[in-house]
């Protein structure tokens, strides 16, 4: 997580995904396979109320604005509950219904957690979550919950004017984690 303090050199380099299938792209993708690009990295579950009703739609809308060389909209789709009702059978018929375009990877489950790999590496406490990955590949903003499509626009737009080498000295804020539960709209592990 950043803080307005923190220096260019601390953001990290946001380690890859770990992946169990991927929909909608010919050959999987990893975050190496995106550099150069801005990567706005949405998690979600398909029975998550707030990912359903605000999250995807605002990733539709990002995918519609940008241009796909300068930005990759990747879902995320990290099942950390419910196992058996959201299986790759589910979610393709999720994905048709709900016309999603970019690429959608399914974390990879882990035998001895609910929480799958890549959720648990990024730290992600539920869903939504998203992740916004620079063009060098460092994560940028970490956010927990919804992000309303000005302020996630207006941070897309900052790190799109960026030189891949020379990305501005101020940080962006992170928004305070949103706490709840599902009824809110965020499902929390």
């Amino acid at each position: 997580m950043e803080t307005l303090e923190q220096a260019v050199e601390e953001w990290p380099l946001l380690p890859d995904w770990s992946v169990a299938q991927w929909f909608n792209t010919e050959v999987p993708l990893s975050l190496s396979d995106l550099r150069g690009r801005v990567v706005m990295l949405f998690s979600f579950q398909m029975l998550c109320p707030g990912c359903v009703a605000e999250t995807l739609p605002q990733a539709k809308r990002l995918r519609e604005t940008f241009r796909e060389d300068h930005l990759a909209v990747i879902g995320l789709h990290t099942v950390f509950e419910h196992h058996e009702a959201m299986g790759p059978a589910a979610l393709a018929a999720f994905i048709h219904e709900y016309r999603l375009t970019f690429p959608i990877a399914v974390d990879l489950p882990r035998k001895d957690n609910p929480v799958p790999e890549t959720m648990a590496r990024y730290g992600l406490r539920g869903t939504p979550g998203l992740l916004l990955v620079d063009r060098a590949g460092r994560l940028r903003r970490h956010h927990f919950g919804h992000l309303p499509d000005l302020q996630l626009g207006a941070a897309v737009s900052r790190l799109l004017a960026e030189s891949p080498a020379s990305p501005e000295r101020q940080p962006q804020s992170v928004a305070e984690p949103l706490a709840g539960r599902c009824e809110e709209g965020v499902c929390t592990v």
